[in-house]
């Protein structure tokens, strides 16, 4: 059962280590596959050895229905079943460290550069979501407010996290964000991003439908460090 989206998902967790998004037992992904039913990697296991028979198969209340004895989900699944929770278009959830967009986080520097026109239509403003302690309900309560615009956020001095309607939406948007980490980073060091202009920046949200792109959008949005939103009048 399911071992479409089991096979998506052991995928995605192997271009996650090969990628260098997590390192040792860090990251971990879920999956909605029913009313009240997700797929979620275990606890303590590194992605790179993520097999099939690994996943485990949990409720609403991360309490365990199907998985080999033993194995558990990550503490963090708090965060995901919030996001399922709080938005019902979620069908997964991606939570990793990719490193230059982790070092946003931890600079306390929130990438909301509209600088990049695929970033510009797929993303939009990345913003930071207050310093939650993981394991906590810090964390899964830092993220909601946010949730209702945004499908990327930059977790600080901890990772990211992507939400998306499958587990490969919620991988290319973790992808997305980690390029435009890079490329933001590399405008810096060569004197800074210059942004596309207001009149184009509105024209390019507004072809999302044309491209097909589906999820949240925040808008034309600037951010503070500390997560809230600049005056951007």
């Amino acid at each position: 059962m399911y071992e479409e989206i089991k096979a998506q998902m052991v995928d995605v967790c192997h271009k996650m280590w090969q990628l260098g998004w997590v390192a040792a037992n860090d990251g971990n992904l879920s999956v909605k596959v029913g009313e009240n039913r997700f797929l979620a990697t275990p606890t303590g296991i590194s992605k790179c050895y993520i097999t099939e028979d690994k996943l485990l198969l949990i409720d609403g209340e991360a309490n365990v229905i199907e998985g080999q004895e033993g194995y558990k989900p990550s503490s963090e699944i708090k965060m995901h079943l919030r996001c399922y929770q709080e938005r019902e278009d979620v069908g997964s959830v991606l939570h990793a460290h990719p490193p230059t967009a982790t070092g946003f986080a931890v600079a306390h520097v929130p990438l909301d550069s509209y600088s990049m026109i695929e970033t510009v239509i797929c993303v939009g403003a990345v913003p930071l979501t207050p310093y939650g302690t993981p394991s906590t309900y810090e964390v899964p309560d830092a993220i909601a407010p946010y949730l209702k615009d945004h499908d990327v956020m930059l977790l600080t001095n901890h990772g990211a996290l992507t939400v998306g309607a499958d587990v490969i939406t919620a991988y290319y948007r973790m992808e997305t964000l980690e390029l435009q980490a890079k490329i933001s980073l590399n405008a810096r060091l060569l004197g800074g991003e210059v942004e596309i202009s207001r009149p184009n920046i509105d024209r390019l949200i507004s072809m999302r439908s044309k491209y097909k792109v589906t999820g949240r959008h925040p808008g034309y949005r600037k951010y503070n460090p500390d997560g809230s939103v600049k005056n951007t009048d």
